[in-house]
């Protein structure tokens, strides 16, 4: 079994499965992590396969093979330039076996502190914020606009969405207003 490297794909959104169907014609190794997941439509619950890595694509190929890979219908571009910016195969390995597995992988949005986000539901959704802390629970710290005033939220990961990453956090200990 070849242990080398796996190049990561960066394609179109919601074009991973056409990716890996043209990487397959052009016999060219490539991996797309799927996942199930049931999904309500109006008269019906399909179950449906999603990409674990949404927007991605891993593949293996000798440096001759690049070009083909890379004007591949659908790919954007090759992250990265060396080794350093490639999947090891026991990556890889592991994720292939934990999904055959039956193990419940999902994708999840990477949150870590200072990262500004928005509530999905509930009294607060709509709300933006910034992640202060991280337990068995989420807290958010919310300003009011007008006073600056901040209250923090303890919410489940997945009722926040992501608005962007972590900035460095200013040494003052105002936070940011953010309005309702």
């Amino acid at each position: 079994m070849n242990s080398s490297p796996w190049h990561v794909l960066h394609v179109l959104t919601n074009h991973e499965k056409k990716v890996s169907q043209h990487l397959s014609v052009r016999s060219v190794e490539h991996y797309l992590p799927l996942y199930s997941e049931r999904v309500k439509w109006t008269d019906r619950t399909v179950v449906a396969e999603r990409p674990l890595f949404a927007g991605y694509v891993f593949a293996r190929f000798p440096v001759p093979e690049r070009l083909v890979v890379i004007s591949t219908p659908g790919v954007l571009r090759m992250l990265g330039n060396d080794d350093r910016d490639m999947v090891s195969c026991g990556e890889l390995d592991k994720i292939r076996e934990g999904l055959s597995s039956g193990l419940r992988i999902r994708p999840h949005p990477g949150v870590s502190v200072g990262t500004r986000v928005i509530v999905r539901g509930g009294v607060f959704s709509g709300v933006q914020g910034v992640v202060s802390e991280l337990r068995h629970q989420c807290k958010v710290v919310i300003t009011l606009s007008a006073t600056h005033q901040c209250f923090a939220l303890e919410m489940q990961i997945g009722d926040l969405e992501v608005l962007s990453k972590p900035t460095p956090m200013p040494v003052m200990n105002h936070v940011p207003a953010y309005t309702f």
